[in-house]
């Protein structure tokens, strides 16, 4: 492999290796800054001219060859080169190539230390604002369901074990909860994102009279890096979106645990489309839940990432290193993988059927309104803990017999307490315990129904 002199290379005696050009070489992943790159390249040189550092002519020329870079790399025609080393070389010799001195011209007061924080962040806000989208898709195909099994019964559970029965619409909006939080981290943390590196150049700024407050107003930015030092080495902004992303990427994982389980004809509350299975290669009668396994266990994948940028700044002292090439894999991978996640689930619960009469049946097998009868005893003068143990001594007898606490026999009921009377039959009911529940976030259908349509009409 032949190598090509450096836009460093002066400083040198010999070329780098072609070994230690791979090796330290980030074209193969961080072309995909290049958009990016040109934004903050253009915003830059447009500065330099309003300072008069480069002249008209010369921004003009930069204008012109950097709209050409991108209508070449938007076609699939730009060439990346290896021994050029990063997106933002490959570029800048191109530009040069293309428009002569004034493509020399443009990294004046910069650094590629500033210029590729700016463009992290750049690309990092633009997915952002992609996956706050996806989020609120999510969110609407969770609402939509909720709404329309605002009345169906399940059981809800604690230890996995049959607790009290709630609405399936509940349960879904429970999850609704969890990814609004999820959007509202994610908006937080844009706006540390969104704060402009440009201008710190290598690490102590620059003695040329630049105007970053221009820069900033420009590209969107909200504020400037406030120390030069911080602005160049900092990566708090990409480890806060990883930590961001693992907390969605667990609420995807928990949501998925619960889709396989009741897919498990055991369960048989619900069933998937087709289109989010798979078969065996043996067993003709598998209906597999690839997608919730995988969005499980591609939860773990991002966990890692988080991990591998806290250790990778972990040890890192002031200012740039090259270590922080390391970055932008992981950081890649997870906005990929979240993005697709979002995307794919949402289709998915937007698909989802469910088995109302499954749902049902399984209610009856777990004693589920054992705290109704409690609480009945309570309102009849009580105390909590004494009825506590009469109902447990009542679950006992009905587990002898085989049979629901509704289907014993009054006079065997009145023998636990005297205080029971016909009208226990309404609280046994499966139907008058989440009716019961008719408080703001409790469980009634009724309530259900007007939790989905505020949930709705949030996303608006």
């Amino acid at each position: 492999m032949t190598t090509s002199p450096q836009l460093w290379s002066g400083r040198f005696s010999e070329p780098v290796s072609a070994r230690v050009q791979r090796y330290t070489a980030s074209i193969g992943f961080d072309y995909r800054l290049a958009e990016f790159d040109i934004q903050g390249s253009l915003a830059h040189a447009r500065m330099l001219a309003h300072c008069h550092i480069i002249s008209p002519t010369d921004l003009a020329d930069i204008e012109r060859g950097l709209a050409d870079i991108l209508h070449d790399i938007q076609a699939g025609r730009f060439e990346w080169k290896l021994e050029l080393e990063d997106v933002h070389l490959n570029i800048e010799k191109s530009l040069t190539e293309r428009v002569g001195d004034a493509g020399k011209r443009l990294h004046t007061g910069r650094s590629r230390n500033d210029q590729v924080a700016t463009d992290i962040r750049l690309w990092l806000r633009h997915h952002i604002d992609l996956m706050l989208v996806g989020l609120r898709n999510m969110q609407r195909a969770l609402a939509q369901q909720a709404e329309k099994h605002a009345a169906v019964l399940m059981p809800g559970h604690t230890h996995l074990q049959v607790a009290q029965p709630v609405t399936f619409g509940h349960h879904l909006l429970a999850y609704f909860e969890m990814f609004a939080r999820d959007a509202e981290r994610l908006a937080d943390c844009r706006r540390r994102v969104n704060r402009l590196p440009l201008g710190a150049a290598a690490l102590a700024g620059t003695s040329y009279p630049i105007d970053r407050d221009r820069v900033a107003r420009e590209l969107g930015f909200d504020s400037v890096c406030a120390n030069s030092l911080d602005a160049v080495s900092d990566r708090d902004f990409a480890i806060e979106f990883c930590a961001t992303a693992s907390v969605i990427m667990t609420h995807f994982s928990r949501l998925s645990e619960e889709l396989i389980l009741w897919m498990n004809p055991r369960f048989g509350f619900i069933d998937l489309p087709d289109r989010f299975c798979t078969g065996s290669s043996i067993m003709p009668q598998k209906k597999n839940p690839d997608v919730p396994e995988l969005m499980r266990g591609k939860t773990g994948r991002i966990n890692g990432h988080l991990v591998s940028l806290l250790t990778l700044m972990k040890g890192q002292p002031l200012a740039y290193n090259k270590d922080n090439q390391e970055d932008k894999e992981p950081l890649f991978d997870t906005v990929d993988t979240v993005l697709d996640t979002l995307a794919i689930a949402a289709e998915m619960m937007s698909g989802l059927e469910i088995r109302p009469n499954a749902m049902h049946d399984a209610l009856n097998q777990g004693h589920a309104t054992a705290t109704d009868l409690a609480d009945y005893l309570v309102k009849k003068g009580l105390p909590f803990r004494d009825a506590h143990e009469a109902v447990a001594r009542a679950v006992r007898l009905a587990e002898t017999r085989h049979c629901t606490l509704s289907e014993l026999p009054l006079p065997e009921l009145q023998s636990f307490s005297d205080l029971i009377e016909h009208d226990v039959y309404g609280v046994l009911s499966l139907e008058g315990s989440a009716a019961s529940r008719n408080h703001f976030g409790g469980t009634a259908p009724e309530r259900v129904i007007v939790a989905a349509q505020r949930a709705l009409q949030s996303l608006q």
